[in-house]
């Protein structure tokens, strides 16, 4: 299982809101609803996210192992 937990925290220790990624960086809100629920998300737009948070990848998500398997 994918989870983005780590990248709400990263938005507090940048100092960047939800309303910030709205309105400034044209976030919509079914993205935020996406990575709440830690539902699917193209990496084109985890590219985005690190870019806006000056961070890597591994700041805003990691894998826990669960039997999700092919």
């Amino acid at each position: 299982m994918i989870k983005y937990d780590r990248f709400f925290r990263a938005m507090k220790e940048k100092g960047i809101s939800q309303y910030d990624l709205s309105t400034k960086y044209k976030v919509n809100n079914a993205l935020l609803h996406k990575l709440r629920h830690n539902l699917n998300i193209e990496a084109f737009t985890l590219d985005k996210l690190c870019n806006i948070l000056d961070c890597k990848i591994e700041d805003i998500m990691e894998h826990i192992k669960d039997d999700n398997v092919f």
